[in-house]
């Protein structure tokens, strides 16, 4: 029988990526990260991880080296932060070499040479590889191929995996072995219908705005002013700012058609939105609850990203959502992984 893989998860965040490796059956020996919050949750929910709370570039390989057990085989994944490459920070001064972030992939890449482990998982946004054919994507492509790397790469969906939610990732696989396919669709036309928002957050008990289900501290919602609650309470489920009259539209969006996915509503039977760092906030994208006059909690946001809800998260509300906006979809992750151990 193949060895089994202990993962090492760079830029774990709250753990998205080692909760779907996980479920696939590889073992979690590390995760690291600088958010202090972040580091609290992912401790809470891997407890027999280690962890290490700091910056990359302040990490050595040897410290690495000596957390992971020798008799496993060694996968490492860095999803670092995608914000550099996003759509919408592409053409801005954010996306150009002086942001640090930019350089993230490079010391990930560090880890990789050094360490030289069976399988590398890189995921992020879909803009990574378009910030110029020398960018530190295809840098990073190169460097594996040097090391004896198979690679492969494409935009997946995540909702041919079974999340909820429209969102579209740059999935890489890179293995020292055999070439390692990446994970063939299993909802979508002619197979499983996709998920829906229903599927993950019904059930769930109501809320009101600015309150926090005493059961479950994560199932809190945002507070909202009192125009925005006359805003909600009139937009049908599935619709948005249209269903507005005139003394409720947002001045600048008078005469504006772009972004018509703030002060949106979640459709109780289609996916949601892209779930962002910003998803408890009802004015930043399409995160109202179908039925109710609030935003989504973040309890309702992490089922939308597929974590259970016995996950728990730690920080203001405001971390805990940047933390559940930032983490890669347990259940995509899960396929990568299975998709891995299926190759041997």
């Amino acid at each position: 029988m193949k060895r089994p893989i202990a993962v090492v998860d760079f830029f774990s965040g709250c753990g998205g990526t080692s909760m779907g490796l996980r479920d696939a059956g590889m073992e979690i020996a590390v995760g690291v990260d600088i958010d202090k919050d972040a580091a609290q949750t992912y401790r809470s929910n891997f407890p027999t991880a280690k962890f290490i709370e700091r910056d990359i570039c302040k990490v050595a390989v040897d410290e690495i080296r000596q957390l992971v057990p020798r008799q496993h085989r060694l996968l490492l994944s860095g999803c670092e932060p995608c914000q550099p490459f996003s759509k919408q920070n592409r053409s801005s001064s954010q996306a150009d070499s002086e942001d640090p972030r930019r350089n993230l992939l490079r010391e990930f890449q560090r880890f990789v040479v050094g360490l030289r482990p069976d399988v590398v998982v890189v995921e992020n946004v879909p803009g990574l590889q378009k910030i110029g054919d020398q960018g530190p994507f295809y840098e990073f492509v190169d460097a594996l191929a040097s090391n004896d790397y198979f690679v492969e790469w494409k935009i997946l969906s995540a909702m041919s995996f079974g999340v909820p939610q429209v969102r579209r990732r740059l999935v890489l696989i890179a293995s020292r072995s055999q070439a390692v396919s990446l994970p063939r669709p299993t909802h979508g036309p002619c197979l499983q219908d996709v998920a829906v928002v229903r599927d993950y957050i019904s059930g769930l008990p109501s809320l009101k705005v600015g309150q926090a289900d005493p059961s479950d501290p994560d199932h809190a919602a945002m507070n909202l002013s009192e125009l925005n609650v006359k805003r909600i309470s009139i937009t049908p489920e599935g619709g948005g700012r249209e269903s507005w009259p005139p003394s409720l539209v947002v001045d600048c969006h008078r005469g504006h058609d772009g972004h018509s996915d703030v002060y949106g509503r979640l459709a109780w039977d289609r996916p949601a939105s892209a779930i962002t760092t910003r998803c408890l906030s009802y004015s930043n994208g399409r995160f109202g609850h179908p039925s109710e006059n609030r935003a989504i909690s973040l309890r309702e946001a992490a089922c939308l990203q597929t974590f259970p809800r016995s996950f728990r998260f730690y920080g203001s509300l405001l971390s805990r959502g940047r933390q559940v906006g930032n983490a890669v979809p347990p259940l995509m992750a899960r396929a990568v992984g299975m998709a891995i151990i299926h190759a041997g």
